[in-house]
């Protein structure tokens, strides 16, 4: 089911970028050890996986390849190089739980930073090696809800009692009520270096380089394989950022919004079909979403269409076809926080930008070559049809038969009329009845009839 999502969200994002090429290096041997591996042929091999930049879905999906990867190739070990600010909170706890679910031992190796995301993600390994220099922590959540809080600072609690770690001191990343006598201050989320890691039992080495990590926890000289990102993962990983999501969505609602506001099909349309297309992709990649909700999206989509031009209101077809598209974006980030959070966003911004378009736009020179905005009224000697209700009750005479349209004489005007559905003949006397616009409804005069009669 995986490989299927990967594949029809590849083919999706090939179609709307229409240029980017997937080009899948799976994984490949650092240089660096080239020699050592030659040494140890046919011995041990360590997966090096690398969790760097924002935790979000598109991480997720590439170091689940990377872990399915070590376990088919019987690798001895996965190393996570780690260098992160932190991120998404689901995104995290996916990964942890492939960590610790694992049956490969694992090795966190702090590089740089592993803030907020990353420090759970850090917690989950086996084994944990940290750079001079490097630190790990600072796991506040924003917005500071005390809900949020307490559920985060549990999955810090577990992790760190899964590994034989004090569950303390991941409590106090978190929660800046844990104070720890000598570590921490109340008021102030723990932020470690690697040192003081070390000493309170968070991280197990200091070391400067993967070489020196290996070594430390015994694979000395075994062959390094670096899973790469394929181009399709770098791609979801851009695509599924929260802020890239909201303009996506936000462009995807303003384009199909604009289309429908005017006639045929144009490039506000086009630009929308492709921004819902590289989010929905993006999604698709990342795992988190399968054709199953861009069906959902389309069939919402659709059943607006048919309550905007087919049965004008808002009924039955206009309340389903909301309900489908907001279930399908919904559906498409796995997280219903950060679903109401993109969403709200993207429709917050929507709605400035069309109140914007209409209140300014309107009076752009650009735009005044676009639309005619000259009024032409009555004060201006302008008239949309000539006056005739002062026809109405006057007597004239047929110039042509009518049968039922033809042409009148009134008081030396040529008028078209119609009959009430009657013949008419030629030079007969008729009466003007009715006047609806420019149309002028006639009958025999009967009066005149009679007096020829």
């Amino acid at each position: 089911m995986t490989r299927a999502r990967y594949k029809t969200g590849a083919i999706l994002l090939a179609l709307t970028l229409a240029g980017v090429l997937v080009h899948v290096p799976t994984a490949h041997v650092w240089p660096g050890n080239q020699a050592l591996a030659q040494q140890v042929e046919g011995g041990s091999t360590v997966y090096v996986l690398k969790v760097q930049g924002p935790v979000e879905p598109g991480l997720a999906a590439y170091i689940r390849r990377g872990i399915r990867a070590a376990q088919a190739a019987g690798a001895v070990c996965v190393l996570m190089e780690v260098d992160t600010f932190g991120g998404r909170v689901d995104a995290a706890i996916e990964i942890r739980d492939m960590v610790l679910d694992q049956e490969v031992p694992s090795i966190s190796f702090v590089k740089g930073r592993a803030w907020s995301a990353g420090a759970l993600i850090t917690l989950a390994a086996e084994r944990i090696a940290m750079a001079p220099g490097a630190s790990i922590g600072a796991a506040e959540t924003v917005p500071k809800d005390p809900k949020a809080i307490s559920a985060l600072r549990g999955e810090f609690e577990a992790t760190a009692q899964a590994r034989g770690r004090d569950p303390r001191v991941a409590a106090a990343m978190v929660d800046a009520d844990v104070a720890i006598e000598g570590l921490t201050e109340p008021g102030k989320v723990l932020t470690l270096t690697a040192q003081k890691a070390r000493e309170h039992g968070i991280a197990d080495a200091v070391a400067a380089n993967r070489i020196e990590v290996l070594r430390e926890f015994g694979f000395p000289g075994a062959r390094i394989v670096e899973v790469r990102q394929t181009s399709a993962e770098k791609v979801a990983r851009f695509l599924t950022e929260t802020t890239v999501s909201s303009i996506l969505l936000t462009l995807g609602f303003l384009g199909l919004l604009f289309e429908m506001a005017s006639p045929g099909w144009g490039v506000p349309g086009t630009a929308g079909v492709v921004a819902l297309g590289l989010f929905f992709g993006g999604r698709m990649i990342a795992g988190i979403a399968g054709w199953e909700v861009v069906a959902l999206f389309v069939l919402g989509f659709v059943l607006l269409l048919v309550e905007a031009f087919v049965v004008p209101g808002f009924g039955v077809a206009g309340f389903a076809g909301a309900a489908a598209t907001l279930a399908s974006i919904v559906l498409s980030f796995g997280d219903f926080r950060q679903a109401l959070l993109v969403i709200s966003l993207s429709s917050a911004i929507s709605a400035v930008v069309v109140a914007a378009a209409f209140r300014y736009l309107s009076g752009s020179p650009f735009i005044g070559r676009l639309v005619l905005k000259t009024v032409q009224g009555a004060r201006e000697g302008y008239i949309t049809a000539p006056e005739r209700g002062a026809y109405l009750g006057r007597v004239g005479r047929a110039l042509t038969a009518l049968r039922p349209s033809g042409t009148i004489i009134v008081d030396g005007t040529r008028l078209d009329a119609v009959s009430e559905g009657e013949f008419i003949a030629k030079d007969a006397a008729v009466e003007v009845v009715d006047i609806a616009g420019p149309r002028i409804v006639v009958r025999v005069h009967e009066e005149s009839a009679k007096s020829v009669g």
